[in-house]
Order: structure tokens, then C-alpha cells, then sequence
């Protein structure tokens, strides 16, 4: 590993963000990040919710609906036939329906209609790509559910973290990702789409984002030769305390 500058700092969604620059060449980088983490909240059972959010749909407090906007703005506002097709089984116009049974409906019918897998290509596939083929990543079904909740006016975000498994444990396991939308009573609650289950303490989360493709673990550009291509490798380790 070069010789490097490193300068953290938090950004505007509160996340710690490092910044490093390298002041000589190397043909190897190794990023080793090492983190004790004391987990509070258990497995959830219940999400308790204010009463005035219980059914859905519902309407923010206007004092907190501003702040919310950048949440509720669609990353794929297009709605193609297959998109619109399958938001009509979530929900119509008129229907009344548990907020908290919504959102077990949204997660589940995730995981029935879509397969999971690894895909280590960047970014993320639209809603129209992931229904289409039937499958995709975390990045994916996550993206899927807040586009999902944006559209019918739910304020949600991305959440770029790791989940500990026994992937983790038997360290073949790497980063993972989920959504999480705000709602009154509750504050930010956490969905996994890829399990179909609420966040819970098995979820540690890394950093958070109105946008699916702004929060990669390590980003960045170098200087040298495109060809052989460089390869990356990650290793995520779990070990409890």
C-alpha cells in the first residue's frame, strides 16, 4: 500500500466519508477497515407507529414534509407498462389498508417475484430491468422497494451496510444493502427485501442516501495502464464478542 493523506469528514446526510490521496505509485492497495460495533436494537417484533400513520395512505406533518421531499423524488420516474402493472397489485386508489401490513406486502411480494443474485457489475438496474428478468441483486430489490414507496408518496432511502450471517461468520460474505422509510412514531425503519424481513440486529449499517448509486464502499480514480484490468477483491469478516 502507497504512502497516503487521509482526511475524514461527514457529509450531508451525516455519514463519515475518508478521503485519501496517495503521494507515490504502487501495483497494490490494500483498504483495511476494522470496526467494533455495540448493537442495541434487537430483532423486532412490532413497529409502533404515531396514530395518525397507522393506515395507510397517510400524510406527513407539513413541518417534516419539506425535509422529506428528497426522499419521495422518484431515481427512475419512467413507468413503463410492466412497472405500472405491478404497482397496481401493491395498491389502488381508494383502498384502505394497515400501513404496517403495506409494507410486509411491498417486501414480500419482492422476494416471491424476484430471485437474488450476485452481481458485482456497478450501479443498479432500474424497476423495469429488475421485474423484467426476475432477478437481481440487494442493491436491486432495495432500489426496487424505495421506488416502490416513492411512488406512492412514502419518504425512503438507501442503506449500504452488512448484515452478519453465517456468510459473514464462515467469511464468505460481503457488503449488503436495504431501505428503510420514515414514518411518524417509528422514525427511519428498516426493510430487507432480499430476506422479506424488518432491519433488525443482524443489520449494521454503514451509510445512507436519498440515492441508490451515491454511497459505493470505495470510490475513486487512479493513474496508469487500462490493460491488464485491475481486479478487486473483498473480504468481510465477522467475529462476535
Amino acid at each position: 500500500t502507497p504512502a497516503y493523506r487521509i482526511h475524514w469528514q461527514r457529509d450531508v446526510y451525516g455519514n463519515s466519508v475518508a478521503i485519501v490521496d496517495f503521494g507515490e505509485s504502487a501495483d497494490k492497495l490494500e483498504i483495511v477497515s476494522i470496526v467494533v460495533v455495540e448493537h442495541y436494537q434487537s430483532n423486532i417484533a412490532t413497529v409502533e407507529l404515531a396514530d395518525e400513520v397507522r393506515q395507510f395512505p397517510f400524510s406527513y406533518d407539513p413541518m417534516e414534509q419539506t425535509d422529506l421531499v428528497p426522499y419521495q423524488t422518484a431515481v427512475f420516474p419512467e413507468k413503463p407498462q410492466i412497472v405500472s402493472a405491478w404497482l397496481d397489485r401493491l395498491w389502488q386508489a381508494g383502498q384502505e389498508i394497515e400501513t404496517m401490513t403495506f409494507f410486509n406486502k411491498l417486501n414480500q411480494t419482492i422476494v416471491d417475484d424476484i430471485g437474488y443474485q450476485v452481481r458485482n457489475e456497478p450501479g443498479v438496474q432500474s424497476p423495469e430491468h429488475t421485474l423484467s428478468s426476475g432477478k437481481g441483486s440487494c442493491r436491486d430489490l432495495a432500489t426496487l422497494f424505495i421506488e416502490a414507496c416513492r411512488h406512492f408518496g412514502l419518504a425512503s432511502r438507501f442503506v449500504s451496510g452488512y448484515l452478519v450471517s453465517s456468510a459473514a461468520v464462515e467469511d464468505v460474505a460481503t457488503t449488503h444493502a436495504w431501505a428503510e422509510v420514515y414514518l411518524p412514531g417509528a422514525g427511519w425503519q428498516g426493510f430487507d427485501s432480499t430476506s422479506g424481513q424488518l432491519v433488525g440486529e443482524d443489520h449494521i449499517a454503514v451509510a445512507v442516501h436519498r440515492h441508490p448509486e451515491a454511497i459505493p464502499p470505495v470510490s475513486g480514480s487512479f493513474i496508469g495502464p487500462l490493460k491488464p484490468k485491475p481486479k478487486m477483491q473483498v473480504k468481510v469478516q465477522v467475529e462476535r464478542l
